[in-house]
């Protein structure tokens, strides 16, 4: 290898979307309102968890913690992608990169632990509401809450103290549209299958057994749905349990087609796509899937409104 390809690199280059010079402004445009949009309806449903003592519950404090996991997975992503569209040259640092992927990352995990204390709170209101508020007091609900954001917090660490040990030398064009560690892993000069091994392993046990226990605890929702309801009480444990379970099938299927898989064989335009759901695409998605068609969150929007 000669010496000019042997020089180490510490800027890089993210292709964005798309490398038309056409779309990069019209794209734009539409992810800065997709970003405006998130902000408003997870800020929103923040503020209005926080003001509306009756939503004070378990179930809404869950909510409003993945509210705000959805507006940093939004943040670590979009704003960077909006430079990218005006500016396709623009370089973003080894430093930033490993910002970049460590913030997204937290938040993904920290959603991730969530979505499976979303999945345990609903499972003890609906299969055994006489001791729902014995057994998910509010003291447990932030123990659950604290572990779920301790978790994201930790686990991408391990991940970034490891990319240290890769030193870049072959290419400084990343083909995505945020610091994906997997696109980093492609351009180091030394053997980054330690790094691959470790995030296989890390991503498979997380969100395979966080969504074994997700879908067990449904499961056996939706057996005491069906053996003890009334009609009724089936209509509003469904609607409850079907926004969650869309929430979640769209979530953890991106991420596992993603992350749980071999490296080799991958299509880059399909990882995008894939990546432009749980990064853009859910945390848009999720304020509206879970208060459009919950009775107490319009409930305490229009007394709030009437104030």
């Amino acid at each position: 290898m000669s010496e000019e390809n042997r020089t180490l690199l510490t800027e890089f280059v993210l292709t964005g979307l798309t490398d038309n010079p056409w779309l990069q402004v019209p794209l734009f445009v539409m992810f800065f309102m997709i970003y405006l949009i998130t902000m408003v309806g997870n800020l929103g449903l923040m503020a209005l968890i926080w003001k509306d003592t009756h939503l004070h519950t378990p179930m809404y404090l869950f909510l409003g913690s993945l509210a705000f996991a959805d507006a940093c997975t939004s943040t670590s992503v979009t704003l960077r992608m909006l430079v990218t569209f005006l500016d396709i040259t623009a370089m973003i640092s080894l430093a930033e990169c490993m910002s970049q992927y460590y913030f997204f990352a937290s938040s993904a995990t920290t959603e991730i632990f969530l979505l499976v204390a979303m999945a345990y709170d609903r499972y003890v209101a609906i299969c055994n509401p006489l001791l729902y508020p014995v057994v998910m007091s509010n003291r447990l609900c932030i123990q659950l809450i604290s572990i779920s954001y301790t978790m994201g917090f930790l686990h991408p660490l391990i991940h970034v103290l490891l990319l240290l040990r890769l030193t870049f030398c072959k290419s400084n064009i990343i083909p995505h549209f945020y610091c994906d560690i997997l696109q980093l892993f492609k351009i180091p000069c030394n053997d980054p299958s330690i790094n691959e091994l470790i995030v296989l392993i890390f991503a498979t046990s997380i969100q395979i057994s966080a969504l074994i226990t997700i879908l067990i605890s449904y499961t056996r929702v939706l057996f005491d749905i069906l053996r003890k309801k009334s009609k009724k009480g089936r209509s509003k444990a469904f609607s409850t349990c079907s926004a969650h379970l869309f929430s979640v099938s769209l979530y953890y299927g991106t991420l596992i087609l993603v992350y749980v898989r071999p490296s080799y064989g991958r299509a880059e335009d399909q990882d995008k796509m894939y990546a432009l759901f749980y990064t853009i695409v859910i945390p848009l998605l999720n304020p509206f899937i879970y208060s459009l068609r919950n009775k107490e969150v319009i409930g305490a929007l229009k007394r709030v409104a009437q104030r």
